[in-house]
Formats: C-alpha cells, structure tokens, sequence
C-alpha cells in the first residue's frame, strides 16, 4: 500500500515541519490540533517555513506554495483520520496526553491505518497496546529542521510487522529522509542517545553556575570544529521541549534541578527558543553564528 495520505497529529515545531515536508514531497495531510488558537499557531510555524526552504534548499515560491496547497488543517480528529494511509502522532512527550490520543484513535482511524509516533523519548511497547493494532505500530523519529537535518529513525516493537516497517522505511525515503533503521527498541534512538549526554553535560555546567551557556557552546564548538553548541540545539529543540523531557526523565534528581530552575524562568519570560526568536541567543542571527564570536 501507498501512504500518500498523512494526518500528523500535533502541530508543534516538529510536526509543523514533519506536516509540511511530507505535503512539499507530493503527500496529501492533513494537521490536527486540539483547538482554533493552536491551529492558528500552527499555521503561523508553517508559513514561517518559506524563508528557511527558500535559503536552505534554492525551494522557489511556486514550489513551497504547490506544497501548501495539499496541506489542511482541522481540530476534529475524527475526520482528520477518517482516510488517513498513515497517522503520525507528535504530541507532547506526556503519557497521559499519548495514552489518550491512541485510545481515540484506535477507534477512528481506518484499520489498514499505520500509526507512527515521533516520540523521542517512549519506545513503541509503551504504547503499542493503546493503538487496538500493534502490529500497524512503530515509531519514526525526526531530526529538527528535516528539510535539512534529513534524518527519519525507524524503530519497530516486538510485535511491529515487518512489512509495516518496510512501508515506513520507503515512505521515508519518498519525503526525502534518509532512513536510519533500528533493529531493537532504544530509548532515545541512535541521534538522541548521542546527544543528551552532551546536552545534560551543557545543563549541568550551566545550572551548576560553572560556566555560561556562550561559553559553554563557544568551547565546544573551538574544540570540536561542531557549527554549534548544547545551547545552541536547544534553541532549535525548543525550550519547551527540553524543559518536558528532562523534568520526566530526571524526577527529582537535585542534580536537574537547577537547569530546570533556570529553563523555567526563560519560559515565563517567553524565550522559547528559535521559535519565539529568543533563547539562549537571538534569531534570526544568532550570536554563535558571528565569525567573532569564535575570537572574543
């Protein structure tokens, strides 16, 4: 079977992009959200795009206006799935919120629907029992900024079908993403499980009052050739994101606990990262990104 037509599920940075790249590359999708402000917010991220295909990828006007015009939007989910090839869920890393979203979908979605979570965190037994179809069930995990950071991890769970897996390895393949294939579950896949040590190591120093974040980011990059630091990628992870994750993951580990502190208060101030257009930098040209800043 084809997967042309796509519902995402959650239209955050990610599935904003995860949305819009799929509809750039020839799919019919659909976004689903949880209320009219969302969808509002959703829409503003997707148009926010342009600038970056137009510089990243030489993308002309007419072709990122040809992948808007296959892209909708809608907060009832019912209809958002009623056809749907594939779902792609992109909710926040709450387990209540995805333990709820697969419930309901598992009653609306058409059987020959294939679920795929881009959860960065859950493996697909947590929830491949909510889904009513574990064997249609697996995750496929993007890198921020997909057009470029072309990535799409692929992990199966026990009960996953191969030829399912297989689908989503080729669809992958056909939104432009290079296909990074996991032959058993792992939290945090093979991208993440290399980089959030790095990032926690950043938090750390910083929370710790040991260095700060320029800094911090200006030593690796000097020492490692890296075009950015830990701050600097969670300016593109977002905030939001980074805060969630690591208060679920750390409980109340005292070591997290002043990095969470201080993320805290960035995000009572609004500074969410590129996304708002400030966070531990400002966007669209971030400080790291000078030639001086290297020097100074």
């Amino acid at each position: 079977m084809n997967l042309e037509r796509v519902t995402v599920a959650g239209g955050g940075v990610l599935g904003s992009q995860i949305a819009y790249q799929s509809a750039f590359k020839g799919k019919t999708v659909i976004i689903y959200d949880i209320n009219d402000e969302a969808i509002e917010q959703v829409k503003k991220r997707v148009n926010a795009l342009r600038d970056q295909y137009k510089h990243d990828i030489q993308a002309t006007d007419e072709q990122f206006d040809d992948g808007l015009s296959r892209l909708s939007f809608t907060t009832d989910l019912a209809s958002a799935v009623a056809d749907a090839d594939l779902v792609i869920e992109a909710v926040p890393e709450s387990p209540s919120i995805k333990h709820d979203l697969y419930h309901n979908l598992s009653a609306m979605a058409p059987e020959r629907t294939i679920f795929a979570s881009n959860s960065s965190t859950f493996v697909p037994s947590v929830y491949m029992e909510d889904t009513g179809r574990p064997d249609r069930f697996l995750n496929m995990h993007f890198a921020n900024q997909i057009w470029m950071n072309n990535t799409a991890e692929i992990m199966g769970s026990p009960k996953t079908d191969p030829d399912v897996f297989a689908q989503i390895v080729r669809f992958a393949r056909e939104i432009g993403m290079v296909p990074i294939e996991l032959k058993k579950e792992q939290p945090g896949y093979v991208l993440n499980t290399l980089l959030i040590p790095l990032l926690n190591a950043g938090g750390y120093l910083w929370g710790n009052d040991i260095a700060d974040p320029h800094t911090i980011d200006k030593t690796w990059m000097v020492g490692t050739g890296a075009p950015m630091g830990p701050f600097g990628i969670l300016d593109v992870v977002g905030l939001r994101t980074c805060y969630n994750i690591t208060k679920d993951q750390s409980g109340d580990n005292p070591q997290a606990q002043p990095f969470l502190a201080k993320v805290k208060e960035m995000l009572d101030e609004g500074k969410l990262g590129r996304e708002s257009g400030e966070g531990f930098y400002h966007y669209p040209n971030p400080e790291f990104a000078d030639p001086g800043f290297l020097k100074s």
